[in-house]
């Protein structure tokens, strides 16, 4: 491998449009159409620690067996945890997403989240935030994709592919990304750069081994400097 010359990365926000640039020219451009919030919430639920295939058969057993998110919320616990085991920790996913359908009914006296779009940004991610088991990425992705309000999801390629192109200062937890992502990436962007460097991250930028011979980011890429003329 030839070793590039050495870059410093002082304007991260042009680093950010030619990442994007770079990322769009080689996956394409992303079309998605905005989900259904409720769905959201419990499909991102479903996500957490594990893998896409396996939410989504936990996912799809649990619409095939209840009609409704109130017959979801009012069936009996163990059938719920059944319905959804493919996604893991069912005994835990369970009666929390039951738990926040419940809450939902109580406060808002219907199963749906279509208010939080006429709530300020803020007051809307503080409101899913304060729901069991919903962090910062979980409330993101129902902002960003269902609701279509401007927050950046943070998931573990994100959080790897950023710290590797140096866009967010080392040892930064994926909780902290979420803000400095927000504050760094333009808002007309979080849709598509989200999605570009998840792909990114499943395809060059792995966890282990990564593929950097094959990285259109090198001279973009803090890490990749800083290793030029290693092997990885």
């Amino acid at each position: 491998m030839s070793t590039p010359q050495l870059q410093p990365m002082a304007d991260f926000e042009d680093n950010v449009l030619q990442i994007h640039e770079r990322l769009a020219n080689c996956y394409g451009p992303f079309t998605t159409t905005p989900s259904e919030p409720l769905a959201e919430l419990i499909n991102t639920i479903l996500s957490q620690n594990t893998n896409d295939r396996n939410r989504d058969i936990a996912f799809a057993q649990l619409l095939a067996r209840y009609p409704t998110w109130e017959a979801v919320r009012d069936a009996p616990g163990e059938e719920v945890i059944e319905a959804i085991r493919p996604a893991g920790l069912a005994p835990s996913k369970g009666p929390r997403i039951q738990a926040v359908l419940r809450r939902i009914t109580a406060e808002r006296g219907e199963l749906s989240l279509d208010f939080l779009r006429e709530l300020p940004f803020e007051e809307a991610r503080a409101w899913l935030r304060d729901l069991d088991g919903v962090g910062p990425k979980t409330a993101a992705i129902v902002l960003l994709f269902a609701l279509g309000l401007p927050a950046f999801p943070v998931d573990t390629h994100i959080h790897r592919v950023t710290l590797r192109l140096g866009l967010i200062p080392p040892k930064t937890s994926r909780e902290a990304a979420h803000d400095l992502l927000e504050a760094l990436v333009p808002v007309e962007l979080y849709h598509p750069f989200h999605l570009e460097i998840i792909q990114h991250g499943r395809s060059i930028c792995h966890a282990r081994r990564p593929r950097c011979e094959s990285c259109v980011l090198q001279d973009l890429c803090e890490d990749f400097q800083s290793r030029a003329g290693t092997q990885y």
